[in-house]
């Protein structure tokens, strides 16, 4: 019998549905449910479960028992639910109620198809690298959650001026930008905020790291791919006292002062990937590449 984890942000009418679905077909197939607490409270409040289910707070209260994590949601609802799972090693399936979704692929009319396919092992696991970022002197702020799936931005603050990032690899000077922010992304990540910044579509499993500015006033700087193994070190110059750093969604506000220094972490997630579904195909369908008529005609 599987023990199995489900997570949501927030609910919406039009998701109602959905999250039934995902319930009646778990227990069909014999699963334990637990579900996220504030989220099993919303659903108390304003849905009418048929029955009492058991529930999980923080990272804690999860363990490697747990086969499987579904997160009902978007993009964003998996990245939140990384910090619940951390080093935990349990898979994500992500069911996309949202809008894009190139983590969150499992179309909401498709969950039981692909639920399916999981319990008949027609699926493969893809292991995702994460960044984890460290502080000269230490920021409270990073001393647990200091990782990031996508992404990690220094951005600036109160200001509409450019600020300096002073960028070092393996302590080698590469450059200093001038511009609005810098963002240091993973595969993952890059069909995130780095590809509105003009950065390159890496596959999840590329072992790379994408160094991107955001708006630079130089320009001839252009986003720059290296290898997962280097260390990247940032330091800022700015009008301001302080500024910006985001892991994911979650931003700290930092003195100047500051050395950053980001690296891979020690540890990947997993994510579901049925055997109906690709990176590729993800990318024809998010992106709409191919949407050309042209195509249509040399197939």
């Amino acid at each position: 019998m599987k023990k199995v984890a489900i997570y949501g942000q927030s609910y919406s009418i039009s998701a109602e549905k959905e999250i039934h679905a995902l319930l009646n077909i778990l227990e069909e197939k014999g699963c334990i449910c637990f579900i996220e607490k504030k989220f099993y409270d919303t659903l108390k409040r304003k849905t009418s479960l048929e029955k009492e289910y058991d529930t999980f707070k923080d990272f804690d209260d999860l363990n490697s028992t747990f086969e499987v994590m579904f997160t009902i949601g978007g993009d964003g609802t998996i990245l939140r639910a990384v910090t619940y799972i951390r080093n935990l090693n349990i898979p994500i399936l992500g069911i996309n109620t949202g809008r894009l979704g190139f983590l969150a692929t499992i179309h909401k009319d498709a969950i039981q198809e692909n639920i399916d396919l999981i319990f008949k092992g027609a699926y493969t696991i893809q292991e995702r690298s994460l960044l984890s970022v460290k502080t000269t002197p230490v920021i409270e702020d990073f001393s647990e959650l200091n990782f990031a799936l996508n992404e990690v931005t220094i951005a600036r603050k109160n200001t509409t001026s450019m600020i300096g990032i002073k960028t070092s690899i393996n302590f080698e000077y590469l450059t200093n930008y001038w511009a609005d922010g810098l963002i240091i992304a993973t595969p993952t990540g890059s069909t995130g905020n780095s590809l509105s910044c003009n950065g390159p579509v890496l596959s999840p499993d590329s072992k790379s790291l994408i160094i991107t500015p955001i708006a630079p006033h130089n320009l001839n700087a252009r986003p720059m791919v290296i290898s997962d193994e280097k260390t990247i070190q940032l330091s800022t110059n700015s009008r301001e006292k302080d500024f910006l750093i985001s892991l994911d969604s979650r931003i700290t506000t930092v003195p100047k002062n500051t050395e950053v220094f980001i690296e891979k972490a020690p540890f990947t997630i997993k994510t579901i990937v049925p055997n109906n579904q690709s990176f590729l195909q993800t990318l024809r369908t998010k992106l709409l590449w191919g949407e050309d008529t042209r195509n249509e005609i040399n197939l």
